[in-house]
């Protein structure tokens, strides 16, 4: 048996499968080894995931496909593997970056630039077998352009500064039960506060056509094209996305590629099932 595991802040999916059978798939909160310590993640594998296997013995997997948020350094990468090894004893791992996962999935064996938009966002030049070329992320305090974070912070801000019309940010607030201490709390002195963040990005999507949202989204979504995808120099390349967020704005994506000259390809809201594809071949 193999296990694909495509991990984000937000959720992980985990997809067992035999080389020709089906796929069975179970989700777990987020894991990122950026924010949370060893004992946390252990928490999730052992708790969260143990319980939905019913019937799936941990010891037939042979070959561990794992792509997730924060596996960016060979020591962090390193330290993954060990603590999956702890649950999946006959198993051989990979740990990659979410980012060749996402790459993957999306161009096959193809050239393209490949893009993460989720709870945080991400993008690289591929080759057709890896990544060449990368712009940094830099996580959502410095980076995360056009991401969840990013849209929910804008979203907060532009609510508290008004710039939004007086009815919008009243009902952003009133449906969510926000005052300014109750944001400030959970975004500065509590933990994970970009999960905490993104959480509002669905309300913009219900609002995306009121011109006022629909310009904050053209804007956030211009700025991870210009600071991100258009410094590959490759504007003849598909650019593809991946990632809940950009399933859910596609239309807006697709309006601000054309408004730049670029060409979207693909867009999906899981790599799960097409990393299964790429990985469901003999050895």
């Amino acid at each position: 048996m193999k296990l694909v595991v495509d991990s984000g802040s937000t959720n992980t999916d985990w997809g067992f499968f035999n080389t020709g059978s089906d796929l069975r798939a179970f989700r777990t909160q987020g894991i990122n080894p950026c924010h949370q310590n060893i004992d946390e993640i252990r928490s999730i594998i052992s708790n969260e995931l143990a319980e939905q296997l019913d019937g799936i013995d941990l010891k037939e997997v042979v070959k561990v496909y794992y792509y997730g948020a924060g596996c960016a350094t060979d020591s962090i990468c390193a330290q993954m593997s060990a603590l999956l090894s702890e649950f999946l004893p006959n198993a051989l791992i990979v740990v990659d970056s979410d980012m060749l996962g996402a790459a993957r999935a999306l161009c096959g064996r193809s050239e393209g630039v490949a893009c993460v938009l989720g709870t945080g966002s991400n993008s690289c030049l591929y080759n057709g077998n890896e990544i060449i070329d990368q712009v940094p992320s830099l996580g959502y305090i410095l980076g995360d352009e056009g991401s969840s974070t990013a849209l929910g912070r804008r979203l907060i801000s532009d609510c508290l500064k008004r710039q939004l019309p007086e009815s919008v940010s009243r009902e952003f607030m009133e449906r969510y039960s926000l005052t300014k201490e109750i944001i400030i709390e959970n975004v500065y002195r509590k933990p994970l506060p970009n999960r905490y963040i993104a959480g509002f990005a669905p309300f913009l999507h219900e609002k995306r056509n009121v011109p006022e949202v629909h310009k904050l989204l053209i804007q956030c979504f211009s700025e991870f094209f210009t600071r991100n995808v258009m410094n590959y120099h490759k504007p003849w390349l598909p650019v593809h996305f991946i990632g809940s967020l950009a399933n859910s704005f596609s239309a807006e994506l697709t309006e601000t590629a054309d408004s730049l000259g670029m060409t979207i390809g693909k867009i999906m809201a899981s790599p799960l099932e097409s990393l299964v594809e790429y990985h469901n071949l003999p050895d």
